[in-house]
This record gives structure tokens, sequence and C-alpha cells, in this order.
């Protein structure tokens, strides 16, 4: 293998997890696959290794420090190009994975990877995140519900903790100041049955990248009226 993964291995090493050389084979492949489909339909801006090593995979696998022991299936809302869903996965092969998305190019695209890379603990779900949210199959069946997704936390909170079991967690991956944000989102948060823990905030080691992980907790089931039709979560966000 010509490609340098030692930054990912030293990082998650320092962040006491371990990956091996399979896992390491599958997060290469996958970064291959992602490079040639990117030729042809728009996945990432991200496409120099280097920059895909920090940006994407150790970014996605930065959750290793603050995942719950409890977790055994999890749902990667809005995955896009398959982060963090992808490389969850394969560092964790004992965990369940759902990744839903809405554009069916992306899920046909993840599929291949899914095949190529010989992952068994993931399956893929086309759909917007207001009909999954409310589609039995989905609602209130997952241990942990994860999302890079770019939208405040507000409306990223009635697509995801209506998928998260009581009992449950909701974790977002954010950047920048966030402070505001969680001050407008605290209300919202509560009405959807969550109760928001202490931002973590960190930077890739190594680089000037912060990092931050909002983790809310799922307190009691999220009530029936949400999530709100298709579009009203991100134009009128809860507050």
């Amino acid at each position: 293998m010509s490609r340098d993964y030692s930054y990912l291995i030293k990082t998650l090493s320092s962040w006491n997890f371990e990956i091996d050389d399979n896992k390491i084979s599958q997060l290469d492949k996958y970064y291959e696959m992602l490079i040639e489909k990117n030729k042809v339909m728009n996945l990432t801006a991200i496409t120099e290794f280097d920059e895909v090593l920090v940006k994407h995979f150790v970014d996605s696998l930065s959750i290793c420090t603050i995942i719950p022991d409890d977790v055994k299936s999890v749902c990667d809302l809005g995955t896009g190009a398959g982060f963090p869903g992808i490389p969850m996965a394969i560092a964790y092969p004992d965990l369940q994975f759902s990744l839903i998305d809405s554009l069916n190019k992306r899920i046909k695209f993840l599929q291949e990877v899914v095949d190529a890379l010989g992952l068994t603990n993931v399956t893929l779900v086309h759909g917007r995140a207001e009909e999954a949210g409310r589609n039995k199959l989905y609602r209130e069946q997952y241990d942990l519900v994860v999302s890079r997704a770019v939208a405040n936390i507000s409306t990223l909170s009635e697509y995801c903790l209506p998928l998260v079991k009581v009992g449950g967690y909701f974790i977002s991956f954010k950047s920048g100041d966030i402070e505001d944000e969680i001050k407008q989102s605290g209300k919202a948060i509560s009405k959807l049955g969550g109760k928001l823990q202490k931002p973590v905030l960190f930077n890739l080691p190594d680089t000037n990248i912060s990092r931050s992980f909002l983790v809310i907790n799922k307190e009691k089931s999220t009530p029936k009226a949400y999530p709100r039709k298709a579009g009203t979560p991100s134009k009128e966000p809860l507050n």
C-alpha cells in the first residue's frame, strides 16, 4: 500500500483505539472508490489523500473518544459520501449501522462500497430525514444517531432525535464556535425529548482544525408532531 496511514494509526492510538491492517485496507479501498466516483458525481470537495485522511477519516473516527459503551445500533443521518458512517462501520464491525441519505445516487455508490469492502453490518436507506423520522421501521430504533450534516442544532435535532431510542444518544459533529447555536437550541432539544450534555471541544491532533461534539441524551419519546413536514425544520427551526 503506497499511501501513508501513519497519522491515522498514531492519532487513534493516542485516543486508545487500535486499528488493524485489514481495516486500513478497507479505508484505502474506500478512498480509491470515493475519488474515482467523484470524477462523475459530486461527492466531496476534499480529494487530496492527506486532506481526506484528516478531514474525513480521522474526523469521522474521532467519535471513538466519546462513543458510549452500551451502543449496539447506529444511524448516520444525511450520510452523503458515507461520513462518518462508513469509517465507523469499518472500525466497529460488531455494531449495526443504517446510513440514510435523500439522494439515491449517493446510496447506490455506498452500496458499491459496502459490497466491495464486504461490510455485513451496514444497511443503506434512501429517504428524506423527515420521512425516516416518521417511519416505524426507523423511528426510535437506534441506540445512537450521528450526523455530520451542515445545519443548525435545532434543525438537526428535529431530524435526528425522532430516530433515537429513549435512553439513547444523538451526537452531532460540529466545528468552530457553537455557543450561540447552543443557546438558541435548548428549548427545541427539550421539546423533542432530549437533554444536551456539555459540548466536547477539541482540535484534530497536529492541526488547527477545531471540532466539537454535541451529545444529546434522549430522555423521553419525541412527540408525534415531530419531525414536521418536509422542508419545515430547516426553514422554521424550533426555538
